[in-house]
């Protein structure tokens, strides 16, 4: 099956929304939003950067080719055949993207992060498209795996990218050393590039090793697979320390900003639940009826088909609860808002 062709499948369905999702509580977590249009630029952008990975790859082929000891091959692998040519094509785009959002009047340094996050997701979601489709025969724990993992590990390091930009750009704005600006400057351009390179190769090499050496003992293989998702999770929140770290310096701290804020982060958390426990419920459902048309034996669907119905209406009524959550908050920030504006 094409990519694109199975964008409107189930599959797509799996592999996009979960960078969608991510990316929407990115931008809830943005008291001033950037416009939309560069936000969903920077995400096709990344979705299309994967295209360049080849090129970049290319001046390092001999490198790869050269080692004999099998660790020096994953740890050259995962350094100049996975992260460098990811990582690099994804800071062009942000810094791209960056550059010409600059020329907005009062730009916010957020509007990086939020470019950021946008590359990395849209640069995940046609990744994990991808893997999707060419393991069609277990794509449902593999979607499960992804979402959970991989795919805000991406998101993260391309926030790592937009932060350290903004820092950069921004200097002492950002809480920099006011005393060492210039050293602050020049070490936030090269963590923009190498944080998210050095996290990025120390997640894929475990995993590398562990594709190259099925004959591993089983003691080993577990504590590659736990460092490999120590360092997803460990990245996957230094990013939201970053996150904070820029929206604390340019977030207004009125008491109206913070309940809007509040309330963005109560209606995107009760969202990706609801979404979560809806597709889970659906996939519950297929799975079971598929084992019911193929399988004799059907009292596991029996079980299955309620379980995933029940989880389809825990999922409807946590997106009735935000939707709830949305238009009564709209409405008292409104109230707050004419009451602010009423005062002398």
């Amino acid at each position: 099956m094409n990519l694109l062709e199975s964008l409107p499948t189930v599959i797509g369905t799996a592999a996009v929304a979960p960078a969608l999702l991510i990316l929407w509580l990115v931008i809830a977590a943005d008291e001033r939003p950037g416009p939309p249009l560069k936000i969903w630029t920077a995400f096709l952008l990344g979705a299309a950067s994967i295209s360049l990975l080849g090129v970049v790859r290319a001046p390092f082929a001999k490198l790869l080719a050269t080692p004999e000891r099998a660790w020096v091959a994953e740890v050259l692998r995962s350094v100049f055949g996975v992260a460098l040519p990811e990582e690099a094509v994804k800071i062009l785009v942000i810094v791209a993207v960056a550059m010409f959002a600059r020329r907005r009047r009062f730009a916010d340094p957020m509007d990086t992060v939020v470019y950021g996050a946008a590359t990395g997701l849209g640069f995940a979601a046609y990744e994990n498209l991808a893997y999707l489709v060419q393991h069609a025969e277990m794509w449902r724990s593999l979607a499960a795996l992804r979402s959970v993992l991989t795919v805000p590990f991406h998101g993260a390091l391309g926030v790592m990218a937009g932060a350290y930009l903004a820092i950069a750009r921004s200097g002492t704005a950002l809480g920099a050393n006011r005393h060492h600006r210039d050293w602050a400057r020049i070490s936030s351009w090269i963590l923009m590039l190498m944080g998210p390179l050095a996290l990025h190769a120390a997640f894929d090499f475990p995993l590398l090793t562990l594709q190259q050496n099925p004959d591993l003992d089983q003691s080993t293989r577990l504590w590659l697979g736990t460092s490999s998702v120590l360092v997803g999770f460990s990245s996957i929140g230094f990013a939201a320390r970053l996150v904070r770290r820029v929206g604390r310096h340019h977030t207004p701290r009125t008491a109206l900003a913070r309940e809007r804020l509040s309330q963005l982060r109560r209606m995107w958390a009760l969202l990706v639940a609801g979404g979560g426990a809806g597709f889970a419920g659906l996939a519950f459902v297929l799975t079971s009826l598929h084992h019911w048309l193929l399988n004799p034996d059907r009292n596991m669907a029996l079980v299955l088909i309620p379980v995933g119905l029940t989880s389809i209406l825990l999922g409807c009524a946590l997106l009735v609860a935000t939707t709830a959550v949305y238009f009564l908050g709209r409405n008292r920030l409104r109230a707050t808002s004419e009451g602010f504006s009423s005062a002398p």
